[in-house]
């Protein structure tokens, strides 16, 4: 029986996104084991150095709390707000380290995932941290189809 070959770890750099400075990513690193599939959308792991900015469970309501109809008019707000946190906490998308999505409905998300995808890169560029995505029997807002918490690493 031969022994099982461990996977050597490979550190890349993140791509920059938009316009931003050369140092906006400074101390992220996109983590991917050499021989592992490149994934789609996310990354499988980020390492990072820095001042940390966390979110609590974002949903796709307004400053008003009037949640937005249908699930891809609530991704797009709670990508806004997502934004709008990171930025009073002198963070930005880029920054980004981990998502964790929480989904009331797997296929409703499957089924929108261009749209997402396209929404995504609009709000946020195309900077893809680790993430996790996980259905939800339901969250506290019922009306709520989807929840984002964010956690980001500002370079120092």
């Amino acid at each position: 029986m031969s022994t099982p070959k461990t996977p050597t770890l490979a550190v890349l750099p993140s791509a920059k996104t938009r316009d931003e400075s050369a140092d906006a990513t400074a101390g992220l690193r996109v983590l991917q084991p050499s021989g592992w599939p490149m994934p789609k959308g996310y990354a499988n792991g980020i390492s990072a150095e820095g001042r940390i900015v966390v979110t609590g469970g974002v949903i796709g309501w307004d400053r008003h709390e009037r949640l937005a109809e249908g699930f891809l008019a609530q991704a797009r707000q709670v990508l806004e707000n997502i934004a709008a946190i990171l930025a009073d906490g002198d963070a930005r998308p880029e920054h980004l380290v981990r998502l964790t999505w929480y989904v009331v409905d797997m296929d409703e998300y499957l089924a929108n995932l261009k749209e997402l995808g396209r929404l995504y890169r609009e709000i946020f560029g195309s900077h893809f941290p680790a993430m996790a995505l996980v259905q939800v029997v339901r969250l506290v807002e019922k009306a709520a189809r989807l929840e984002i918490e964010a956690t980001a690493v500002v370079p120092r």
